[in-house]
């Protein structure tokens, strides 16, 4: 059965062979299109994407650096993501957020909250328009305009090294949460203009639990998302 491309290709714009195979792997491994157990062929690979095999190697390796696949001859066997894999990946963001946002707290930061204001718009419009992809790319934008703020190179490296995933994780689950309607959409926009307005107070206590509320309601959504 020839692999149909479904991770969106405005996304891809500059990106390599490589990177172009891993989206797309990445995308249908944690849909559930590609389930747990499933054998990737190199060799079939390469002919659905009409390439040569040297890229795919290369995706494999990255998906396998990510946990979702495991490395055989000429081929990988997926594992994707199970609830723990789930739990961690969302540890891992919690963890980087609050230590972010708690230590941006005080700091003049007039110029980050006038961006994520943008931001926030950009996703209401998104919403009008019921374009899951771009309120997808505005809700990275808010989270990554806030890591970087602090100009933390470790903290930065640590979120390079989980962003695509993550980003993919968000397609996933943005489309769930468009499927159950205006309100489900509109209480999410809210849990990002709460964390603004929380990190506009500079009050470290306040910030933390509005990390800590919004990483629980993104954990939940995110495990009714996952196959």
């Amino acid at each position: 059965m020839t692999m149909i491309k479904q991770y969106p290709s405005s996304w891809l714009t500059g990106a390599s062979l490589g990177e172009a195979v891993s989206s797309e792997l990445r995308f249908q491994i944690l849909r559930g299109t590609l389930p747990h157990g499933e054998v990737l062929s190199e060799n079939r690979i390469a002919s659905d994407f009409g390439i040569s095999r040297s890229p795919v190697r290369e995706a494999l390796r990255t998906l396998a650096g990510e946990g979702l696949l495991e490395l055989e001859r000429m081929g990988a066997v997926v594992r994707g993501m199970d609830a723990r894999d789930i739990q961690e990946l969302y540890d891992v963001r919690y963890l980087i957020e609050s230590f972010v946002q708690v230590q941006l707290a005080g700091k003049s930061n007039s110029e980050l909250f006038v961006r994520l204001k943008h931001v926030i718009d950009r996703m209401e419009l998104a919403a009008q328009h019921m374009d899951s992809e771009e309120f997808t790319l505005q809700d990275l934008n808010f989270h990554e305009a806030i890591i970087s703020e602090l100009k933390h190179n470790r903290i930065m490296h640590l979120w390079k090294s989980i962003r695509q995933l993550v980003l993919t994780v968000m397609l996933i689950t943005t489309e769930n949460v468009f499927n159950q309607g205006t309100e489900r959409i509109v209480q999410v926009i809210d849990k990002h203009r709460r964390l603004l307005e929380n990190l506009e107070s500079g009050d470290e206590s306040a910030i933390e639990e509005s990390v800590r509320v919004y990483f629980a309601d993104s954990r939940s959504t995110l495990h009714r998302s996952i196959r």
